[in-house]
């Protein structure tokens, strides 16, 4: 079977979709995408419909905006409530470095390398085909896409299995571990958005067996994420990044702790970023203890708690444990 006639992965062609919406400045129309980007065009070629395609396009923007990633809408510039030939775009102003951030010649040496392996292999062979097909339409790409972060991270095992069960309204089932149980629980939920706060990514959906939205760190899903035969209402997921996003910030906000950190070190460049200066050091919202004592303890002596006293605990247990698989030595 030839390359692209292979079906895309989900998340691929989210990245794909990306790397089109961030490749120009005037933007793209929608016709334009779906021959054009890899993940819909194999779709349409294969024969697809184009009101289904146009739907996929539909939800993986929500998606992309729902990961935080801000796709513009221009319409027409003598009616802009005409959206009948709309094009998109991503502002790679959005991606940019602020004016006032400088590097030392060591720091640009560090950056220079990093360039050279990310242009090489930032683009997927399809991701690249895309851009080859966009600029033989016709259409300028203002800026090369080496240089610019995506936004997507792809890194938990169970990301793609709930983008796809997003994708298509299906609900899952998979085992979950909290801290403080003695084994994972089985969870069946409607996933409604992947959310990235504080760093960690977060499934967002409705909770068949509590009745209730709650939100899932990916990092405690301990089983393959399973996707049944019951659907739900793909119209559910409308806003619910957002409300996924306020609940995180709303639970950081009732808990933050106080913190001394060793100036210069690698977790003051870290911690300072996310927490305000207080008297005595810093003062840190977190989400969840376990999590956030995690990363305390991996700062070794770089940080000391302060309050409150249980995340001290937690804290100093995993130093504890630490010192007794690899002794005084380590």
């Amino acid at each position: 079977m030839a390359k692209d006639s292979v079906k895309s992965a989900p998340e691929e062609r989210l990245v794909n979709l990306v790397v089109a919406l961030m490749a120009t400045e005037q933007g793209l129309t929608k016709e334009t995408i779906l021959q054009s980007v890899s993940g819909y065009r194999e779709q349409a070629e294969s024969g697809a419909k184009k009101d289904a395609l146009e739907k996929m396009f539909e939800r993986d923007k929500e998606n992309l905006r729902g990961l935080g990633v801000p796709i513009e809408t221009i319409g027409d510039y003598a009616d802009p409530d005409d959206l009948r030939e709309a094009r998109y775009r991503i502002p790679t102003t959005e991606y940019a470095l602020p004016e006032d951030i400088s590097f030392t010649p060591a720091e640009l040496a560090v950056l220079n390398l990093a360039g050279g392996v990310w242009s090489e292999s930032s683009m997927s062979h399809s991701a690249r085909s895309g851009l080859r097909k966009i600029r033989a339409l016709g259409i300028e790409v203002d800026a090369p896409i080496a240089g610019y972060s995506p936004r997507i991270d792809l890194r938990e095992p169970s990301f793609a299995a709930f983008q796809r069960a997003m994708e298509q309204g299906r609900v899952v089932t998979f085992d979950y571990h909290k801290p403080g149980e003695r084994v994972p629980l089985r969870r069946r939920i409607s996933p409604l958005a992947l959310v990235e706060f504080e760093g960690r990514w977060h499934v967002y959906g409705a909770d068949h067996d509590q009745g209730a939205d709650r939100t899932f760190l990916l990092s405690r899903v301990t089983s393959n994420v399973e996707l049944t035969r019951v659907s739900f209402d793909l119209s559910l997921r409308e806003g619910a990044g957002d409300r996924a996003l306020r609940g995180l910030r709303e639970v950081a906000a009732r808990q933050q702790a106080l913190i001394e950190v060793d100036p210069g070190t690698e977790a003051a460049l870290r911690l300072t970023r996310r927490g305000t200066r207080a008297e005595q050091g810093l003062l840190v919202p977190y989400v969840d203890a376990h999590i956030f004592a995690d990363e305390l303890a991996s700062y070794g002596p770089e940080v000391r708690v302060v309050s409150p006293e249980s995340l001290r605990t937690e804290v100093i247990a995993r130093l504890h444990r630490v010192l007794e698989i690899h002794g005084e030595s380590a």
